[in-house]
């Protein structure tokens, strides 16, 4: 489906070196954020209290939020879990209280603010569990990146596999750069979103890929840069579908799914935007300096010695 054509192919490789500065600029900046700043963990990861509640009725999550708000708590995470009744907050521990002291204070603001509730139990979850979410979020992240390597050498070759994989490195990189800079709270749902971001990403990276190859087979007389314009610009309309499509869906669960959701979709909104530049203005300009060609597409001919004039293909 297409909502528009582009007959005339748009010179991006021109600026092939311009696009890919601009992400090293970027990339560079977002690493340096990480490592100057860090992440500012969640509960999930860094360790705290589990206070767990439970309701007649189902539980009003923002004025939890708001009664925890007013008495001072931070960093703090509200959901539900099992039913609309039954409600987890964590909190970080503070160095002057102790489990037993920071649910009883949780109780008392709800009370104040949100009555009804029935405390089901009170966990203290160390530090120990968080590091163990952490290497287990890494491996996760690994494991994909393989993944995709692995599928893309299969299905093309080992130039498009590594570019692939460095755009969507990129990508991630970006993601947690800006949460970084701005100290986002980086729980699980943000790691999921960036797992998504990178399964998200490489398919773009697939369509442009595969249009270079037909294009490579059909089309002489074209050079490479030509091929690339070429393949990414008859993919514009698919790429302005599909990406639009799923970016009104994320910033409808931004603006409009809470806050449990909030960072969740943050991410996938920064992870779509720096996606669609990766896959197109740097995976490709990638692809191209380490040197794809049309000979690596098309099978020579073997000529049978002692053929006819016209020769024996093999």
């Amino acid at each position: 489906m297409e909502f528009f054509r582009i007959k005339k192919d748009i010179p991006f490789m021109r600026h092939a070196l311009t696009f890919n500065v601009i992400s090293l600029v970027t990339f560079i900046l977002a690493v340096l954020f990480l490592f100057t700043k860090g992440l500012h963990l969640s509960v999930e990861f860094t360790g705290g209290t589990l206070v767990e509640v439970k309701y007649q009725q189902a539980a009003d999550l923002e004025k939890i939020r708001g009664a925890l708000g007013k008495s001072g708590f931070s960093d703090y995470s509200v959901q539900n879990f099992g039913s609309s009744q039954d409600v987890m907050i964590r909190l970080p521990l503070k160095g002057e209280q102790n489990t037993s002291q920071l649910g009883e204070a949780v109780m008392k603001s709800l009370e104040a603010e949100a009555p009804g509730a029935a405390l089901s139990r009170v966990e203290f979850v160390g530090p120990q569990v968080g590091k163990e979410l952490a290497e287990n979020g890494a491996m996760a992240l690994l494991l994909v990146v393989i993944g995709i390597v692995i599928y893309l050498a299969f299905r093309f070759e080992w130039r498009f596999s590594v570019s692939a994989i460095i755009a969507n490195l990129h990508d991630v990189v970006i993601i947690l750069g800006f949460f970084a800079f701005f100290q986002w709270e980086f729980s699980l749902s943000v790691l999921a979103a960036v797992l998504a971001v990178l399964g998200y990403s490489v398919n773009e990276s697939v369509v442009v890929f595969d249009r270079v190859r037909e294009t490579f087979k059909k089309v002489r007389g074209l050079s490479t840069p030509e091929v690339l314009d070429h393949a990414i610009t008859s993919t514009i309309s698919r790429t302005i579908i599909t990406h639009g499509s799923t970016q009104l869906m994320v910033l409808s669960m931004l603006i409009f799914g809470g806050e449990t959701l909030y960072y969740f979709a943050l991410a996938l909104t920064i992870g779509i935007c720096f996606g669609i530049y990766s896959s197109v203005l740097v995976a490709s300009p990638l692809v191209m300096w380490l040197g794809v060609s049309r000979e690596q597409f098309i099978k020579q001919k073997k000529v049978v010695e002692g053929a006819n004039e016209e020769g024996a293909v093999v």
